[in-house]
């Protein structure tokens, strides 16, 4: 199918749950400079040697939370296997998906509330699950569906450690250092508070980062664009982050090259929304968003070939962030419709 009459397919299909909004469309220069950076960096590989097939574990909560477990199946949280970049050709964000983002990012600056203080706590209550492959005696594969559902407290300053819950359990600190002034892989709402809101140079600096371990050089085969997608779904599921910051990296990523929109897509709580995506070696990564609301509502990975995971159309991950906020102490939870940037489940 021609890119024209997939772009115009993905339109109508999109055009059902997404009302028309009073902003302009990004300028076609930008997607035009964005292609040719994409271009240039695909130069700068040509004549290296095809890297090796790697398979890179996704994040499915925060870097901090996946370190405190230890597990001896093969965890597919959102597997990334792939022996090349991204084509050449890999088109700019759908119109869909710009539009899409952009309410989003209306919606998270819709309600500001409270800056959280030093010594406070955000708060995250996700429930999810990952497909794990486990190889029996004779040599046979079986598909696990494991629960990675967690409540975690993050230091907003970074000085306190991280506590986290599993379902059933107490809650524990756990055995990793105070996240400090934080990170991209270790935010804090102090570290996200200090990102460009200007969404070029929030996507320059995520970039920065994503090609400096994922780029021309490096041993890694998951490419800048696709984890650059990757980061972003991480920092905007996984933590607290100030509205304006949120905005910022919605409309960042409208414009990652590749992404899609989703028309129907389900939660790990089992809500049904829309989704942006981007599809990457065999996978769709899929994040949901409320048809009315626009607001966050969790991720889920999509096979779209069938392989060992599954059949094509399987969800190997998913999950679903029905709580968030801002809490005195580790340990507390959030009262209900207060707190910045606090939600829950209906």
């Amino acid at each position: 199918m021609k890119l024209e009459n997939s772009e115009t397919a993905e339109r109508a299909d999109a055009a059902a749950v997404l009302p028309a909004v009073p902003y302009p469309e990004p300028a076609p220069e930008l997607f035009h400079a964005h292609k040719q950076n994409l271009l240039r960096q695909i130069d700068q590989q040509t004549g290296s040697v095809a890297p090796q097939r790697v398979a890179r574990r996704r994040r499915m909560g925060m870097v901090v939370a996946s370190a405190a477990v230890a597990c001896v199946a093969v965890v597919v949280t959102g597997l990334s296997i792939t022996a090349t970049e991204p084509p050449a050709e890999t088109p700019p964000a759908s119109k869909a998906s710009v539009q899409l983002l952009e309410q989003a990012a209306l919606a998270a600056v819709a309600d500001p509330g409270a800056v959280p203080r030093s010594g406070q706590y955000t708060y995250v209550k996700v429930t999810g699950h990952t497909t794990a492959l486990s190889e029996g005696k004779d040599g046979s594969m079986e598909r696990l569906r494991q629960d990675e559902s967690y409540e975690q407290w993050t230091s907003v300053d970074g000085s306190g450690r991280t506590m986290q819950r599993k379902p059933g359990g107490s809650a524990t600190w756990l055995p990793v250092p105070a996240p400090g002034e934080g990170s991209l892989n270790l935010p804090t709402y102090r570290f996200l508070a200090g990102l460009p809101t200007e969404p070029g140079a929030l996507l320059e600096t995520i970039y920065r980062d994503a090609n400096l371990n994922h780029g021309a050089g490096s041993d890694s085969t998951t490419g800048p664009d696709q984890e650059a997608f990757v980061t972003i779904g991480d920092l905007l599921r996984a933590s607290v982050a100030p509205p304006d910051v949120s905005a910022a990296l919605f409309r960042a990523a409208a414009r990652i090259p590749g992404v899609i929109v989703v028309s129907d897509a389900v939660d790990a709580a089992g809500r049904h929304g829309v989704a942006v995506a981007r599809e990457h070696d065999g996978e769709r990564f899929e994040w949901i968003f409320d048809k009315d609301t626009k607001e966050l509502l969790g991720e889920r990975t999509v096979l779209v070939e069938g392989n060992a995971w599954g059949k094509a159309g399987t969800p190997v991950t998913s999950t679903a962030v029905t709580r968030s906020g801002i809490v005195d102490k580790a340990g507390q939870e959030p009262a209900h419709g207060s707190g910045q940037g606090s939600h829950s489940a209906a």
